[in-house]
C-alpha cells in the first residue's frame, strides 16, 4: 500500500482499546479530520443523548464517507457501517487485550468525574457499568462478528494487537 494513497482510514476496536487517541493523533499528523461514529448515532443533550435513526445515521456517516479524506472511529457493525469500510483506504482493528481495556475504562471513568478529560456523554456510574458489559461482549461476540463482516476487506485491514504493531503501522506511514 502507498503511504500517499491513504487519505481515508476507519478505525474499529472496543471501548478503551485506543481508538479515539490514535484517530486524534492520525489527524495532527496528518492533517485528516477524524468522526467519532457515536457522535453520528447520538444526539448529544447535556441531559443525555438520544439515538438517531439508522436513516439519519446513514445519511451523518455518508456525508463524511463521501468527502475526499477522513479517520473514523466506532465500535459499530450495523450495516450502515459497511459503506465507511467499502470506501476506506486502511481499516484498523485495535485488538486491545481485553485487561488493558479494562484498566482504560476505568481510568477514564476516574479522569472524567475528576473533570481532566472531556467526554461527549454524561460519565454515569450507570455507564461505567456498562463499558464493562460492552467490553466482555465486544471479546465474546463483536470481535468475531467484525472479523466475519469485514472478511470481504482483509487486502486493506491492519490488526494492531499491541503497542509494538501500533508503533510498526505508525513509522509505515511516515
Amino acid at each position: 500500500m502507498k503511504k500517499q494513497t491513504i487519505q481515508k482510514i476507519h478505525i474499529y476496536g472496543s471501548v478503551g482499546s485506543g481508538k479515539t487517541t490514535l484517530a486524534k493523533k492520525l489527524s495532527e499528523i496528518t492533517g485528516i479530520p477524524y468522526y467519532e461514529i457515536d457522535n453520528a448515532v447520538w444526539i448529544r443533550y447535556p441531559s443525555g443523548d438520544i439515538r438517531r435513526t439508522d436513516q439519519e445515521i446513514e445519511r451523518n456517516l455518508q456525508s463524511i464517507v463521501q468527502t475526499n479524506s477522513w479517520i473514523i472511529e466506532g465500535v459499530h457493525t450495523k450495516d450502515w457501517v459497511n459503506q465507511s469500510w467499502q470506501h476506506a483506504d486502511v481499516i484498523v482493528f485495535l485488538n486491545t487485550s481485553y485487561f488493558t481495556r479494562t484498566l482504560r475504562i476505568i481510568k477514564r471513568f476516574i479522569k472524567q468525574k475528576l473533570g481532566i478529560e472531556k467526554a461527549n456523554y454524561q460519565p454515569s456510574f450507570k455507564l461505567f457499568l456498562n463499558m464493562f458489559k460492552w467490553n466482555k461482549q465486544f471479546e465474546k461476540v463483536d470481535k468475531v462478528r467484525f472479523l466475519q463482516i469485514t472478511e470481504m476487506y482483509k487486502e486493506k485491514q491492519i490488526i494492531i494487537n499491541n503497542r509494538q504493531d501500533l508503533n510498526n503501522w505508525m513509522n509505515s506511514l511516515r
